[in-house]
């Protein structure tokens, strides 16, 4: 039995510390702050409730693997999880809008034809038919492998199938991006706002994001949607007590300022009090400054540019939520060059019109009663820093209006019913999550020679292992999931693990 040191109670951290204790390691979580979920967080106020962080899960075979590999209870059993369909409602500035069901190849075919016009469905649906090869290509080694060196030049090629570019009398091909792949492939502007928002919800630009970020509407159109009753904290909550369950200890308030070395390896860590603990591996679920701030003998050579944040605005709302509602809702900016800029430009600025998600769930505990509907708004923007400072507070007011107001198209009577609202900005999320400028990782992709990969698992100290959204295979709930699991499999079986069998 190995005494393991976890850094950080993240949704990663938290997969790998059950997945180690149900090997029958001893492992003890250290978090700076009092409570447990990373960015995956919770508002509360007067009976109203909001997550602050994810609020779709995608992919939940990976949680059902984590809980029927670490205790009896089953992840259904442990928490109330419902498909949402619609799937997401798109609004467009020249009044088109449709809804996408479910799962459903055909529904959105269908749906499509009507909205945009005939044909519409069938060039959507052959685009996410080439997403399936980028699936299958690298499902394997981007989600279920560690990353290797061995295998970053493969990677490094965009599997997505590219079309060949006659010049003269040779041809070659193209570089492809996501964003040259919807203007060949879909045409209509509302089509490739609609694959474009995929990307963006993702932290992602479409301009620079290799044709393999296809897969991410793939996965989404394949998998479903799913909400979990009483919001997506619940899952935080369910994985912490699964993690209790299977005797993981955890340190709030203890805040790791370093790891200790010994003969070349990973032997602990230290804490903000003084104290060491000892340990004879570490894994860390922390953004690549702040690894390379307690190891830097672990970190990265070069860390990653910080990726954009979430701007959020939660309402209260009087009046029950209309039947037929959809859960989310997609209103698109009216500006694709200027968004685009203000977020993943050299000059951010807050006075565009954003991309807002709108988010409707028709759950009754997350209101304080019948009569009221809590409504959560989100955008994706430049992180807080050097380009966008979201600690002014006349800047993130005029945006937060700018977002409610993009917001009224899928909530016409929102100023009537509006009780109060609070915003949440990267600043806010760098402050509770200590990740810089409050980025929020994207998922990893393969193509562009590599650069939407993240660190590995096993990183350049002895002993000392990544995990999370900032580490291989990436962001969002699945993928940090993912990354636990490969880290115990590292961990329990040893460096030449080679992945789920």
């Amino acid at each position: 039995m190995a005494r393991i040191a976890v850094i950080g109670a993240g949704m990663g951290a938290m997969a790998a510390a059950a997945r180690l204790a149900i090997a029958g390691h001893h492992v003890v979580v250290y978090e700076r702050a009092q409570t447990h979920g990373g960015g995956v967080g919770r508002l509360t106020r007067d009976g109203f409730v909001f997550d602050t962080g994810p609020a779709l899960l995608h992919l939940p075979a990976v949680y059902r693997d984590l809980f029927v590999k670490t205790g009896k209870e089953s992840l259904e059993r442990s928490l109330g999880l419902v498909q949402v369909d619609p799937a997401s409602r798109h609004l467009f500035p020249d009044g088109t809008g449709f809804s996408l069901p479910n799962a459903s190849r055909a529904g959105v075919v269908a749906a499509l034809d009507a909205a945009v016009g005939a044909g519409a469905g069938e060039r959507w649906s052959e685009l996410v038919n080439r997403a399936r090869e980028v699936w299958d290509a690298t499902r394997r080694p981007l989600l279920e492998e560690p990353l290797r060196a061995e295998r970053a030049e493969a990677l490094g090629r965009d599997p997505y199938p590219a079309v060949p570019h006659r010049k003269g009398l040779f041809r070659r091909p193209v570089p492809v991006t996501l964003a040259s792949v919807a203007e060949r492939e879909l045409g209509d502007p509302r089509l490739i706002a609609l694959l474009e928002s995929h990307a963006l919800a993702h932290g992602l630009d479409p301009r620079r994001a290799p044709g393999s970020a296809t897969v991410l509407p793939y996965m989404e159109q394949t998998f479903g949607s799913w909400y979990v009753t009483g919001g997506m904290r619940g899952l935080a909550d369910a994985l912490y007590e699964r993690c209790l369950a299977r005797r993981v200890e955890f340190r709030f308030g203890s805040d790791v300022v370093g790891v200790v070395e010994k003969d070349g390896r990973a032997a602990g860590v230290r804490l903000a009090d003084g104290g060491v603990a000892e340990a004879d591996m570490v894994v860390a679920g922390v953004s690549p400054a702040r690894l390379a701030a307690v190891a830097p003998g672990a970190a990265e050579a070069v860390p990653a540019p910080v990726p954009p944040g979430r701007f959020s605005v939660f309402l209260a709302l009087s009046g029950a939520r209309p039947e037929g509602t959809a859960h989310r809702t997609v209103v698109h900016g009216g500006d694709r060059a200027a968004e685009l800029e203000a977020v993943f430009g050299a000059g951010a600025t807050h006075t565009y019109r954003p991309t807002v998600t709108v988010l409707r769930p028709d759950d009754p505990a997350v209101v304080p009663g019948d009569g009221y509907e809590a409504v959560t708004l989100t955008a994706t923007v430049a992180p807080h820093g050097e380009r966008a400072d979201w600690r002014d507070e006349e800047a993130v007011a005029a945006f937060a209006d700018r977002v409610v107001e993009s917001a009224k198209a899928a909530v016409p009577d929102l100023a009537e019913r509006l009780l109060w609202r609070e915003v949440r900005t990267p600043a806010d999320t760098e402050a509770e999550t200590g990740a810089e400028g409050g980025g929020v990782p994207a998922p990893v992709l393969a193509g562009a020679r590599g650069a939407f990969l993240r660190p590995g698992n096993l990183t350049r100290l002895p002993g000392c292992y990544l995990v999370g959204g900032f580490a291989h295979p990436g962001g969002g709930l699945a993928h940090a999931g993912m990354s636990g699991a490969m880290v115990a499999g590292l961990v329990v079986s040893g460096a030449d693990w080679r992945g789920s069998q």
